[in-house]
C-alpha cells in the first residue's frame, strides 16, 4: 500500500509538470481510467481472499461446545451422533463397506440450537471446524462465489492440517441462500454456477483424503433447496432440528441457570410450562433478562417474580410509559377482563396472568399457559380458543356498549381457527378439499362458526357479569393480577 501511494503521488507530479509545460495529457488520464477499472474489477474477481470464521479457542482450536451443553434436542443430538460416528470411525466404515457421509443438513426455526450442534460435532469427531454464511458466496461478479466455495474447503483443509487433525467439519449457515433451486434467477447465472462448485467440491470428498471433510449446513427452509443437494450421496443425513417440549426447555433452563444465583420460591418446571413455543435462544434470552432484573433490583438472587416478568417482556417486549386516557384504561381493563373469564371458564387453570400496562404493540395482555405441549387441536379446543379471541369484544359490548378497533387482531385470530375447523373437515360442510371450496361457501362456514361461538361467549360473560365487574376494578387499581389471584376472585364472585 505505501508504494501504491509513492506510486500515485510520484504520477500526480509528472501529469502536473506535464500540464504546466503545455503537453495534451488527456490521453494520459483515459489510459489510467481503462488501467484503474481493470485493476478494481480484476481484484474483486480473482483477489477475493475472504477468510472464514475459525470458530472457537484462541487460534482457531476446537469449540468447546459439547453436546452435554445443548438442552432439549436429545433426538437431534443422538441422530447426529450416529452420522459422526462415520467419521470417528474409519476403519469400522472400511471394515463394513460403508459409504462415509459426505454431509448433514440441520434443518429448523431459528434459535433452536443449529450451529451449537455444529460445533458440538467438530468437537465430537476431534476436527477442525470452519463457519461461513450462505450469504457470503454470493456476489454480483461473476464466479465470485465458486472461487470461494473451492476456498473454503482449501482453508478447511490446511487448517486441519496445521492443528494435526485428521478431519475438519465446514458449517454452511443459511445454505438455502446458496443452495436454492436452480433456474431461479434466470438473470444472474452466479447463483448456479456457486451452487455448481459446491456440488463438485461435495462429489470429491472421500475417505481416502489426508483431511476428511464433513459438510454440516442449517437451513430455515429446507424446502427451498436444490434436490441435488439433497439426494444421497451429498447431504446424506437430515436432521430436524424443532422447538423443545416442555421436558426439552427445563433442561434448557437448567443449563442456562448453573451460573446464576436463583431464589428458593424459583420452580423451573412452572417457567419451563409457561414458554410452550419459546426456542432454546428465546430461554437463554429469558433468563438473561430475568438476571437483568434481578441487578436492577438490588437483589442477590434472581426471584420468581423476575422470571415472569422475563417472559412478558421476551413475548411482548418492554414496558412503555404510554399512558392511556381514563376511559381508554377501563376499556382495555374491560377487553382483557373478558379474554381472562372466557379463558378460565372453558379452560380452567390456563391464565397466568392478566395486565392493562403496555408493552411493545399491547396495551394490555393476558397471559395464558397449559400443563402439556399440544401439537393437534380438537374441534372442541378450537372453539374454545376461539371463543377466548372473541370474549375481549363481546366484554366491552357487555359492559360498555360498542366495541373499540382493538379487537381487530382477535378477529383475524379466531377467523383463521375457524378456517382450520372447515378446512380439517370438522364443520357442517364435512369433507371437502380447501383448494376447490368457492370462497363464498367458506366465508359463510366461517361466519356461522364465528357467530355462533360469538353468542356462546355473551351468554358466559353476561352470567358473570360480577366476577368481570370485580376484575375491571382490580386492574384499573393495579394494573396486574395473577392467575391464583384470579381464580381465587372468579370463585368468589360466582358463590
Amino acid at each position: 500500500m505505501r508504494y501504491a501511494q509513492i506510486a500515485a503521488g510520484v504520477g500526480t507530479g509528472i501529469v502536473a509538470y506535464l500540464a504546466w509545460r503545455g503537453a495534451d495529457v488527456l490521453p494520459i488520464f483515459f489510459f489510467a481510467g481503462i488501467i484503474a477499472a481493470l485493476f478494481y474489477f480484476g481484484n474483486a474477481r480473482y483477489g477475493s481472499k475472504t477468510s472464514f470464521a475459525v470458530m472457537g479457542g484462541d487460534g482457531g482450536r476446537q469449540p468447546s461446545v459439547v453436546f452435554d451443553d445443548i438442552g432439549g434436542q436429545e433426538v437431534a443430538k443422538n441422530e447426529l451422533r450416529e452420522a459422526l460416528e462415520f467419521v470417528r470411525d474409519l476403519d469400522g466404515i472400511r471394515r463394513l463397506g460403508i459409504r462415509p457421509i459426505k454431509g448433514i443438513l440441520l434443518a429448523g426455526p431459528p434459535g433452536t440450537g443449529k450451529t451449537l450442534l455444529a460445533k458440538a460435532a467438530a468437537r465430537f469427531t476431534d476436527a477442525a471446524f470452519v463457519a461461513a454464511s450462505g450469504s457470503e458466496f454470493v456476489e454480483m461478479y461473476v464466479g465470485v462465489g465458486a472461487q470461494r466455495v473451492r476456498q473454503l474447503f482449501k482453508q478447511a483443509r490446511t487448517l486441519a492440517a496445521g492443528q494435526g487433525k485428521a478431519a475438519a467439519v465446514i458449517f454452511i449457515d443459511e445454505i438455502e441462500v446458496l443452495g436454492g433451486k436452480r433456474g431461479q434467477n434466470a438473470g444472474h447465472l452466479e447463483y448456479d454456477q456457486t451452487l455448481n462448485e459446491l456440488l463438485v467440491q461435495m462429489d470429491g470428498l472421500s475417505t481416502d483424503d489426508a483431511v476428511r471433510v464433513l459438510l454440516i449446513a442449517a437451513t430455515n427452509r429446507a424446502d427451498m433447496l436444490d434436490p441435488a443437494l439433497l439426494r444421497p450421496g451429498r447431504f446424506d443425513r437430515q436432521v430436524q432440528v424443532d422447538l423443545p417440549d416442555k421436558a426439552g426447555r427445563l433442561q434448557i433452563l437448567t443449563l442456562h441457570t448453573r451460573n446464576k444465583p436463583l431464589a428458593a420460591d424459583v420452580d423451573l418446571a412452572v417457567v419451563a410450562a409457561d414458554t410452550f413455543g419459546f426456542s432454546g435462544a428465546h430461554l437463554e434470552s429469558l433468563v438473561n433478562e430475568a438476571a437483568i432484573a434481578a441487578r436492577r433490583d438490588g437483589a442477590d438472587e434472581v426471584a420468581a417474580r423476575h422470571l415472569k416478568g422475563a417472559i412478558d417482556k421476551v413475548i411482548l417486549g418492554e414496558r412503555l410509559d404510554r399512558l392511556p386516557g381514563a376511559d381508554e384504561k377501563r376499556r382495555i381493563a374491560v377487553h382483557e377482563a373478558g379474554h381472562a373469564i372466557a379463558g378460565e371458564v372453558r379452560r380452567p387453570g390456563s391464565v397466568a396472568s392478566i395486565n392493562v400496562a403496555a408493552r411493545g404493540k399491547a396495551l394490555g395482555y393476558v397471559r395464558t399457559t397449559q400443563e402439556e405441549d399440544l401439537y393437534l387441536y380438537t374441534v372442541d379446543q378450537l372453539k374454545d380458543r376461539i371463543a377466548v379471541a372473541l370474549a375481549g369484544a363481546v366484554a366491552e359490548d357487555v359492559i360498555l356498549g360498542s366495541r373499540s378497533t382493538g379487537a381487530g387482531s382477535d378477529f383475524q385470530q379466531a377467523s383463521g381457527l375457524a378456517r382450520q375447523i372447515v378446512h380439517g373437515g370438522m364443520s357442517d360442510l364435512g369433507i371437502i378439499s380447501a383448494d376447490d371450496l368457492p370462497q363464498s361457501t367458506l366465508h359463510m362456514a366461517v361466519a356461522a362458526i364465528l357467530q355462533g361461538i360469538e353468542a356462546e361467549t355473551h351468554a358466559l360473560l353476561a352470567a358473570r357479569r360480577a366476577a368481570l365487574d370485580r376484575t375491571v376494578a382490580v386492574l384499573l387499581d393495579r394494573e396486574t393480577i395473577g392467575g391464583d389471584e384470579f381464580r381465587a376472585l372468579l370463585a368468589a364472585s360466582t358463590i
